[in-house]
């Protein structure tokens, strides 16, 4: 008798565990659903989850281009021109260099030593190429970040190769920013300590003061779970804020860092609804609104604002974020799911339900 009531209470304990969990995994624990499947997505024209592409932010054919005739070929020529035609002081340039860095290393996590060749026929046969050397030492950094959970040591010892690399890459070009903001990543794996942090940083800021990129790659360096604590992000990201001149994404910063110490678990009633929160949000809304045309970090906001758009339930701000990024994926918060198009589809659809529930349709949208 005992066995029975001990497996009765076990399934009890597990109808009650497992919906949590699901809600756990799927990081809308305070978000009410809202009957999301009453809504019809389609109704917007927004694409179905199996045509969302995961690999960028936002549109770039000119690059999609290029990844499809490298990774067809094998063949790093189109790669290259790519990037010597790119500006380096733009964000698209280090867009692109870890476009490029990611493909190969997701062919070798696919074909363990053979995928990937391109990028190493690359480097061998042009040795002197800066954009060559960028995409590799970024493929390094991205090979190691895979390879953490293996072993320390690998760990390192990948990090360091890459450090070599970024000053191969920086003497390369010297007025190119990139080679330094792939050594954040560097500094943050290797654990560099403040002033030597500080030392790589100024030679970013000295090429691209305004650089978005750059500015996420070091706020992660000062977050609480690296080298720095919350309040040395929020102060560098609300810093940086400050500093944003007219148009500029930088002052969207701060809900980056709020992003960067959100709890696993959320057990504050009205977290999203908080003042910090807030405050952060209208932040990036301000920034968003005011953004210069075209800005190629647009998108990587507008991605972020939807995540917690939602979870506030301001479902028609959620919207018109959606109408101008539904199509790619492939940024935060979406990119921290193993199935960055399915999390997406979930906030996409508690969108559309919480906005037709509060009396929004296909005719009251507009871009």
């Amino acid at each position: 008798m005992e066995i029975l009531w001990f497996l009765i209470a076990m399934a009890l304990l597990v109808g009650i565990l497992v919906p949590f969990v699901n809600r756990r995994r799927s990081g809308l624990q305070q978000v009410d659903p809202r009957s999301p499947d009453a809504a019809n997505p389609d109704d917007y024209g927004f694409l179905r989850q199996e045509e969302l592409d995961i690999r960028l932010p936002g549109p770039d054919q000119d690059l999609l281009d290029v990844l499809d005739v490298v990774q067809r070929t094998q063949s790093w020529q189109a790669a290259s021109q790519l990037l010597a035609g790119t500006p380096a002081e733009g964000e698209v340039r280090w867009q692109r260099v870890q476009a490029f860095a990611g493909a190969a290393s997701l062919e070798l996590a696919q074909k363990p030593g053979v995928g990937g060749a391109w990028l190493r026929t690359w480097r061998a046969e042009a040795p002197k190429d800066a954009g060559g050397a960028q995409v590799h030492a970024e493929f390094l950094v991205q090979q190691a970040w895979r390879s953490s959970s293996v072993g320390e040591d690998d760990f390192r010892i990948i990090l360091e190769e890459a450090r070599g690399v970024c000053e191969e890459a920086a003497l390369l070009a010297p007025g190119d920013p990139v080679p330094y903001i792939v050594e954040l990543a560097v500094a943050r794996g290797l654990g560099y300590p403040h002033d030597r942090f500080d030392q790589v940083w100024a030679k970013v800021i000295d090429r691209a003061p305004e650089h978005m990129g750059a500015h996420l790659a070091a706020l992660h360096y000062w977050c609480e779970k690296w080298h720095g604590s919350r309040e040395e992000a929020d102060h560098f990201a609300t810093t940086a804020a400050a500093r944003a001149p007219q148009g500029s994404l930088l002052a969207a910063l701060p809900l980056f860092a709020v992003h960067e110490h959100i709890p696993d678990l959320v057990l504050v009633q009205g977290f999203y609804q908080s003042a910090v929160v807030t405050k952060a949000v209208e932040g990036a809304l301000y920034a968003v609104h005011s953004a210069r045309p075209g800005d190629p970090m647009l998108a990587h906001v507008r991605h972020l604002l939807i995540g917690f758009l939602v979870r506030s339930e301001r479902w028609a701000e959620a919207m018109n974020q959606l109408i101008w990024v539904d199509g790619h994926v492939g940024a935060l918060p979406w990119t921290l799911s193993d199935d960055p198009a399915a999390e997406y589809t979930v906030y996409r659809n508690l969108a559309v339900a919480g906005y037709e529930a509060n009396g929004g349709s296909p005719v009251t949208l507009r871009r």
